[in-house]
């Protein structure tokens, strides 16, 4: 129960990784929100953990601002953040992507953290507690080719998270990212490309632990830094992906 009490969003939560988290924070005691753009899906994972759905497209202010007044309607609050929520685009030369693959691309992976830190940073501020978990990539850090815009977008959500944690470090809040190596979730195939047994033994020849990342293992990292056990952890981009960036 390292998150009784704690009352979390969790975007993107309706599937993969985000449901991962989801089911963890619950399992360990917080209230979730479950807030996904397939509002169906979300209601399920929902009813699932005991928690509260909620339909967002992260990449829109008025959605975001509705999404945080539906928390503060119900929970009066909200203690953490998990901008879990993203897309890529298929793989090709970055001169292949066009416009608006690439805006949209941007205006999921990194809108999103700006949006929801203008929707629920004051408060935090004004509490002098809160904690915020952004879900980055490897991709971030040791960039696949012809992933390039997918690559700079996750690459862009690790530094703001360690911008987002100096600057509100004085507050009492903490902002930390993870970085999953690919997982076995609804995104797998539009990073492959397509989704074969060869395929997916080329992708796993690159992690030294020798599978994907799961759902479970996200939700456990997640819970970590989310909780009070990491209370001196802030700017960290934390690496759960079976040893693919050595």
């Amino acid at each position: 129960m390292r998150l009784k009490g704690k009352r979390a969003i969790v975007t993107g939560a309706a599937s993969g990784f985000g449901a991962g988290i989801a089911r963890k924070f619950a399992t360990e005691g917080a209230k979730v929100m479950v807030a996904d753009l397939n509002g169906v899906q979300a209601e399920k994972i929902a009813d699932e953990i005991g928690g509260i759905a909620q339909r967002v497209d992260v990449s829109r202010s008025d959605s975001v601002k509705e999404m945080a007044n539906a928390a503060n309607l119900v929970w009066g609050g909200v203690d953490i953040v998990v901008n879990n929520a993203g897309i890529t685009h298929l793989p090709k030369p970055m001169e292949e992507v066009d416009e608006d693959e690439f805006d949209r691309v941007f205006a999921v992976n990194a809108k999103s953290v700006y949006l929801t830190a203008r929707a629920f940073v004051p408060a935090m501020k004004a509490c002098k507690a809160g904690t915020i978990l952004n879900v980055a990539s490897t991709a971030g850090l040791s960039p696949r080719p012809n992933l390039n815009w997918y690559n700079a977008s996750k690459g862009w959500m690790i530094t703001a998270t360690k911008a987002m944690a100096v600057e509100l470090a004085p507050y009492g809040v903490r902002v930390n990212a993870i970085c999953p190596v690919a997982g076995d979730t609804p995104l797998l195939a539009s990073f492959m490309g397509e989704d074969t047994p060869e395929m997916r033994e080329k992708f796993l020849s690159t992690i030294p632990i020798g599978r994907f990342s799961t759902p479970e293992d996200m939700g456990n990292a997640a819970c970590f830094l989310c909780s009070d056990e990491a209370s001196m952890v802030t700017g960290v981009a934390m690496e759960v992906d079976g040893g693919r960036c050595i």
